[in-house]
């Protein structure tokens, strides 16, 4: 079943707004600003491609998502408990 939720990606131009969505197969972060680069605009992240995901908390809480080839995304998460919640259920199916 497919979840989505309210986030923000902090990357090099600073933090864009947009959803991010969990299904069986991956994390999807889709935004429709149209001065985001190309790369960040439909972020396809493979579940068995994620080396970890971790949090911390500035003002709102900070996802970052570690994938296996090195790269890591940033993400302001609006519901933080019942993404994770989600993920874990997704990521345990696998």
């Amino acid at each position: 079943m497919k979840k989505s939720y309210m986030c923000s990606l902090i990357c090099h131009n600073g933090i864009v707004g947009g959803g991010i969505y969990i299904d069986e197969k991956s994390i999807t972060y889709k935004t429709n600003k149209l001065t985001v680069d190309k790369e960040y605009k439909n972020l396809v992240l493979p579940l068995n491609e994620i080396y970890d995901l971790t949090w911390k908390r500035i003002i709102f809480p900070i996802a970052t998502i570690r994938m296996t080839n090195g790269k890591q995304y940033k993400l302001i998460i609006f519901n933080k408990s019942q993404f994770n919640k989600h993920y874990t259920e997704v990521k345990i199916k696998q």
